[in-house]
């Protein structure tokens, strides 16, 4: 039998898989089974940072292997408390909690949030306010904090105390805090699975302003936007805020699971010994690959990051059949005149692996793609595109 034939015979078909086995990589190169090869412009999904086979991160990774490959949070073990130093170190936080997941790292804030607020405020204070079109992961909870209402139609009931406003929508969003007893507000500074659409500086700062004077924990999902694909370290950045609770996953283990909760000084302490936990979190060979990707994501690297963002949007905006291009660094949304899964389908056959978000091709390559790939990437989702 094919591997195409075992997988759907015995892997749950929750997947729409492209027609293409992948066994092999180097970098942003990949070569499938019939010795065919790809530029790869998803990396995972924003997960191989690096590209893959990325030999700092090989040795990291295979240095940690033949020490310790786990040991349970019983224990102290040094890739954990290093990346934990490195991350608060970079991003002015101060303590962090590892999962193995966005959508892990998503339910650590919340239930961080809604304990903070419970006993500074009461325990009615415990919705958690959220953005349309935003996606924050597949946990019955998680999936209630996603504001699409398709995500939620098979698993009725979801865990109760969301509630959703339209993104970029201020008043919108003051309206639900004066009204719905908030124990935080959660977002995604560009909305990746709802379309590569960024939020506005007015809105961003507005959120952080009523968090401010409302003492109400400012939560930013940095799952898909953090670890340098935005161009800086985390997204948020951007907008110079400084929120109470980071979520981030994909880009941070380049290609192994890890997740990590940051909490600043105010959310610090709201945890302690039994209330949360997690049999991998803080994996050492995890935390040994995100320790090698975290020290690597300096201004330098992130500049270049920036560099090759702007090629891309001074190739593709206005470009024949291309509509809009949205997004923010190495997470672009691109909304074609032609039907996406037709221009993906075009990009495969012509050597080229890309993404789709809604309506629009995606693209999140790894932040290191050699430029020479990625003109020729571009050059053939511009001739795709073409009518």
């Amino acid at each position: 039998m094919s591997i195409t034939s075992v997988d759907k015979e015995y892997v749950a078909g929750t997947y729409g898989r492209f027609p293409v086995e992948l066994v092999c990589g180097k970098g942003s190169l990949f070569t499938d089974s019939r010795g065919k090869e790809y530029i790869d412009m998803g990396s995972g999904i924003g997960v191989t940072c690096f590209g893959t086979g990325d030999e700092t991160w090989l040795a990291a990774v295979t240095e940690q292997l033949h020490k310790l490959q786990h040991t349970s949070n019983l224990y102290y073990t040094e890739p954990c408390a290093l990346l934990a130093k490195a991350l608060c170190e970079k991003t002015g936080m101060k303590k962090v909690f590892f999962s193995n997941s966005g959508a892990e790292a998503n339910e650590c804030a919340i239930k961080v949030a809604r304990k903070y607020s419970a006993e500074k405020k009461g325990a009615e204070y415990y919705t958690i306010i959220t953005l349309e079109q935003s996606f924050h992961g597949r946990t019955l909870t998680t999936l209630a904090a996603t504001g699409q209402e398709h995500f939620h139609q098979l698993f009725q009931p979801l865990t109760p105390g969301f509630v959703s406003v339209p993104a970029n929508d201020a008043a919108a969003l003051e309206q639900a805090v004066n009204t719905c007893k908030p124990a935080g507000i959660l977002f995604e500074v560009v909305q990746g699975e709802g379309g590569v659409l960024p939020l506005t500086e007015e809105f961003v700062l507005t959120a952080a302003k009523l968090c401010h004077e409302h003492d109400i924990p400012l939560m930013v999902d940095e799952v898909q936007t953090g670890n340098g694909r935005t161009g800086t370290l985390y997204g948020y950045m951007h907008f110079g805020i400084q929120p109470d609770i980071v979520s981030t996953a994909k880009g941070l283990g380049g290609g192994l699971p890890i997740g990590a909760t940051l909490m600043n000084e105010k959310m610090q302490n709201v945890l302690t010994p039994g209330d949360h936990g997690s049999t991998y979190g803080g994996n050492p060979v995890c935390c040994a690959g995100a320790l090698s990707v975290i020290r690597r994501l300096d201004d330098r690297f992130l500049s270049e990051v920036q560099l090759k963002s702007a090629y891309i949007f001074s190739q593709l905006q206005g470009a024949e059949g291309i509509e809009s291009v949205s997004g923010m660094g190495l997470m672009i949304g691109i909304e074609t005149t032609k039907p996406v899964k037709e221009v993906i389908s075009a990009c495969m056959e012509r050597g080229v692996l890309c993404l789709s978000a809604k309506h629009k091709l995606r693209l999140l390559p790894a932040l290191n793609i050699p430029m020479a790939q990625l003109k020729t990437a571009i050059d053939v989702i511009k001739d795709v595109c073409k009518a």
